[in-house]
């Protein structure tokens, strides 16, 4: 047999090893190739079970007026007595609120926080009747009346609620400026409570 001819074990033996390297790679690639499926197809499901939220809203504007009262130093049948006086800060808050979900949201309560420096003072929002009542209190009030919002709206779905709603703080004017955060907390049932910050300047009147 001639050289040309001759079968070689050790040439026989690296084909045959580089044959099955090449046939293994095939079974790799496939199972690189279902776990990148699998993975995108877990993604998928997380992303498709994100819900958004159910309510989005906004505080448009607010307005803040520092009230100071004294008493006019008499009881109600007319004897003196000693005069009275204490500082109020009413902050009104023009409100929009958006039901994103399928079901209707009930409000039961509005809360204003204003933090200071010792601490974090809230403030339930006047019901709609108080709201007006405050305009009667003080007919001289600077801050345009608006139509109020009810702290116990109730929010159809789809549907958007907007109104002012407005509340008060036992303190000075100058602890009101001194302040270091506010925001607005709408308490709504089975939801955890919404909490919005204002973007815009405060309004002083």
């Amino acid at each position: 047999m001639s050289l040309l001819q001759q079968d070689s074990p050790e040439l026989d033996d690296a084909a045959k090893g580089e044959e099955f390297t090449k046939g293994s790679s095939h079974p790799i690639a496939a199972a690189a190739f279902a776990a990148v499926v699998i993975s995108l197809a877990i993604a998928g499901y997380f992303i498709a079970g994100i819900k958004p939220p159910v309510i989005s809203g906004e505080i448009e504007q607010v307005w803040a007026h520092p009230q100071h009262t004294e008493s006019s130093g008499y009881d109600a049948n007319g004897a003196p007595m000693a005069k009275e006086t204490y500082d109020q800060v009413y902050v009104f808050a023009q409100v929009k609120l958006t039901n994103q979900g399928k079901l209707p949201l009930f409000m039961h309560n509005v809360m204003t926080n204003a933090t200071l420096d010792d601490g974090i003072h809230t403030s339930y929002a006047a019901t709609a009747s108080d709201y007006d009542r405050v305009y009667l209190a003080y007919p001289n009030m600077p801050v345009p009346k608006g139509k109020a919002l009810s702290p116990q709206t109730t929010i159809p779905p789809g549907q958007t609620v907007e109104g002012v709603i407005v509340s008060a703080f036992r303190l000075t004017k100058q602890q009101w400026d001194a302040r270091k955060d506010l925001s607005f907390s709408f308490g709504i049932q089975y939801q955890p409570n919404f909490v919005l910050t204002p973007h815009t300047p405060i309004t002083d009147q």
